[in-house]
């Protein structure tokens, strides 16, 4: 029996040892993987004792991924870009932290829901540690234009300066939003859980695939992006599966069916 666990305060909402239950019957493998609500002050020393007792590898969730980065002591390509860690796979001595978060993404716009990003113009909205987490996996699909647009202004434009050898980005604040359609809005920020939507020109969202990070909510951005003219409106539940493989393969080796964990997971919900 190999073990593994999801570290996150909260944590009883998350799906993850249900999403690789499923992936570890799938491929055969003897896992247990469980929830674990770190001190909001302790999360290092809880990784450890967790280590300490078999630990193969673990996902981390809010507020711990910056905490993480700094616990691993070797680091993927992914994970020095994002400056953030959502996966640690222990091997030896040495925690290798990874970010699966971009690759989830691609994998849901491109392999679940049939969307080639290449020549694209794509609006992320928000410059947080969620936006940072991404920007490398969308650049690395050509988009024609990548654009972050932020509250704060200042936040969007060193972001996108951060990225910029990767492909070609800019950034600028919410107010600053034309009122001409892209082709994929990608909403990053936090505002439904305050269930608000940032005031933005209605005619950017007209034809356009409208992405949230968030799942298991009809967000306000959502609707808005519905009562808008939005092509498609995706919640990140395809997402969140996606980058659960992608952890489950780089612990593992093993790359899991995700679209039958998926389509539970949406019947189950409805």
């Amino acid at each position: 029996m190999d073990y593994y666990a999801v570290f996150g305060n909260p944590i009883a909402h998350s799906l993850s040892p249900t999403i690789h239950t499923q992936f570890a019957k799938q491929t055969g493998m003897m896992i247990h993987y469980e929830k674990i609500r770190a001190p909001i002050d302790g999360f290092a020393q809880s990784a450890k004792l967790f280590i300490n007792r078999g630990g193969r590898g673990f996902n981390i969730t809010m507020p711990f991924k910056i905490e993480a980065f700094n616990l691993a002591t070797k680091h993927t390509t992914n994970a020095k870009t994002a400056g953030a860690v959502n996966t640690i796979k222990v091997s030896g001595n040495t925690l290798i932290g990874e970010n699966t978060d971009g690759i989830g993404l691609i994998n849901d716009l491109c392999k679940n829901l049939n969307i080639d990003l290449k020549g694209k113009i794509v609006l992320i909205l928000g410059a947080g540690g969620a936006s940072r987490g991404i920007l490398l996996s969308l650049l690395r699909e050509k988009p024609k234009r990548l654009m972050i647009a932020n509250r704060t202004t200042s936040k969007a434009i060193q972001l996108a300066k951060d990225f910029s050898a990767y492909g070609k980005t800019c950034g600028f604040g919410l107010d600053k939003i034309k009122n001409t359609p892209v082709d994929l809005i990608i909403n990053t920020t936090s505002a439904a859980l305050n269930n608000t939507m940032p005031k933005i020109a209605n005619g950017v969202a007209c034809g356009a695939i409208c992405y949230d990070l968030m799942y298991a909510i009809q967000t306000p951005f959502m609707r808005w992006a519905q009562d808008n003219g939005a092509n498609l409106v995706v919640d990140g539940l395809g997402m969140l599966v996606e980058q659960a493989s992608a952890s489950f393969e780089f612990w593992t080796g093993e790359k899991p069916d995700t679209h039958q964990v998926l389509k539970k997971l949406r019947d189950k919900m409805r």
